[in-house]
């Protein structure tokens, strides 16, 4: 198990499953630009390395993200990666790009993202979350929109990701009042996919990463593009086109034709990613 302890983001490789930490407790891992570059590349490294199956996104200190640093804000410090203070169109590219390396990445990452919760997800780190393809949340964790309450109108994708998940309305709501979500609140509204102890989060999502991890890696890359390209508003007709065109490349596969082995033979299949 290598492990990076250094910098804003720490990095640890278990198995096929790598770890990403955002690391900045004092501010409840805030983003930050370092954290920001940090990822990015990270994400680019999870996108190329075919050794890594599944990512686990989390914060540490007991906090997952607690979206931007509204003391920087406060401070007149605060600024968005690559605007080098040129103004308000390099503000808006530059904002647009980080999103899109960030957020976007993770939602259109072929490889499925867990996003583990072991507290506070607000603003742009409840977004993040929201990217990612499943949550497991601390039974302490709590989650909330916070735009409002900064007056900000939201970032990181959170409005098309909360909408696809809760729909409109509630999503409207979560923004317009921005409420505190605890963790039974958000299991129950599908805001979460599982809520466990706090002191078993870290062994749980591990172990629900490396279960994925041991599935059928292509198999996986084509059911995200699917229900992304489902969610992204496709119509019916190209939504089953898509589905039969992966469905007989992937009955072309490897780890199919192990599958198919392993059942005749009554036996567990060993997936391969190929």
């Amino acid at each position: 198990m290598a492990v990076d302890t250094a910098g804003a983001v720490l990095t640890e490789r278990d198995g096929a499953v790598l770890v990403l930490t955002m690391n900045r407790p004092e501010a409840r891992n805030a983003l930050s630009p370092e954290m920001l570059a940090i990822m990015r590349d990270a994400w680019d490294r999870v996108d190329s390395d075919d050794s890594i199956r599944v990512c686990i996104l989390t914060g540490a200190g007991g906090a997952f993200c607690a979206g931007g640093d509204v003391k920087a804000m406060d401070a007149g410090t605060s600024q968005v990666p690559g605007s080098g203070g040129r103004g308000i169109d390099a503000a808006i590219h530059a904002q647009r790009l980080a999103q899109r390396s960030t957020a976007g990445r993770i939602y259109q990452m072929p490889k499925p993202v867990i996003a583990s919760l072991p507290g506070a997800a607000a603003g742009a780190g409840f977004s993040l979350a929201l990217a990612c393809d499943l949550r497991v949340a601390a039974d302490n964790a709590v989650l909330l929109t916070s735009f409002a309450r900064v007056g900000f109108s939201g970032d990181w994708g959170g409005t098309f990701f909360l909408t696809q998940i809760v729909g409109s309305a509630r999503a409207r709501e979560l923004y317009y009042l921005s409420e505190r979500i605890d963790a039974s609140e958000a299991l129950r509204i599908g805001l979460v996919n599982r809520v466990v102890p706090a002191a078993e989060l870290e062994k749980q999502t591990r172990e629900l990463a490396l279960r994925i991890a041991s599935g059928p890696t292509v198999a996986y890359r084509y059911m995200k593009e699917n229900l992304n390209r489902a969610a992204s508003g496709a119509g019916v007709l190209e939504c089953l086109d898509l589905e039969a065109t992966h469905h007989v490349h992937t009955g072309q596969t490897e780890d199919h034709k192990e599958a198919a082995r392993a059942f005749v033979e009554k036996r567990t299949p060993v997936f391969r990613g190929r």
